[in-house]
């Protein structure tokens, strides 16, 4: 007696379309829950579809798809508004429409993790053109990070004495260099109530454009590959 089994034409086609399908909810399901979902959630979510898959027949669709988990990149903290440097009246009070260039300035600090170990990306914004005219990035965070930003924007931009410039309360806006560094300047320094970062929101919005497009998923190998990245998108 004949015991084996004879796979037709069709039956093929049908389980060729079936993979098909689930190939593309698989990454229908990737792309809705912005890459988190790992083989464990995968394979739930086929079921509820109707694919009665286990997790490890999910973890080879998801590889045969090109789906794989993004993990959030490490965080680290860059202000340190607890020292003893003296602090600047907060200024610039939410005004963020300002009429004409080179009035008002506002910086802040981030970061990037390579596998050299962190980068900080200091950056100075003209609020009237939205506009980045001046950075620097340091593998440490140190004063003269915001120092060289605020000078390039100075080289560049020309800008008169009274000019605005507003941080956040870091101890290296408020340290002994950056604040000589005003006062050479003419400039009038400004700094956020502590732990506001709505004080200072349109730097914090450029922040967030820029991880989001440029590095939240890219997993940088060298210091210089993400200025060579940051360079070109200022």
């Amino acid at each position: 007696m004949w015991t084996g089994h004879v796979i037709t034409t069709t039956g093929a086609r049908w389980t060729q379309d079936r993979l098909i399908q689930m190939l593309e909810w698989v990454q229908r399901v990737d792309d809705a829950s912005d890459h988190t979902y790992g083989s464990r959630r995968m394979k739930r979510a086929l079921n509820c579809l109707g694919y009665p898959v286990s997790r490890n027949k999910a973890r080879n669709l998801m590889r045969e798809a090109g789906v794989q988990v993004r993990h959030r990149k490490k965080f680290k903290v860059t202000t340190n508004s607890n020292h003893k440097q003296p602090v600047y009246d907060n200024l610039l009070q939410r005004q963020f429409d300002v009429p004409q260039p080179d009035q008002v300035y506002a910086a802040d600090v981030t970061y990037v993790w390579t596998q050299e170990g962190w980068l900080y990306l200091a950056v100075v914004i003209d609020l009237c053109l939205r506009k980045v005219v001046g950075w620097s990035m340091s593998p440490r965070m140190k004063s003269q990070l915001v120092c060289d930003a605020l000078k390039m924007a100075a080289w560049q931009r020309r800008p008169n004495a009274g000019l605005i410039h507003h941080s956040d309360r870091g101890s290296q806006y408020a340290s002994k260099a950056f604040r000589k560094l005003l006062r050479i300047n003419g400039f009038q320094g400004s700094m956020s109530r502590k732990g506001d970062c709505w004080d200072n929101a349109v730097v914090e919005s450029f922040f967030g454009s820029l991880k989001q497009e440029r590095v939240q998923w890219r997993n940088y190998q060298t210091t210089a590959g993400y200025s060579a990245v940051h360079i070109q998108l200022v």
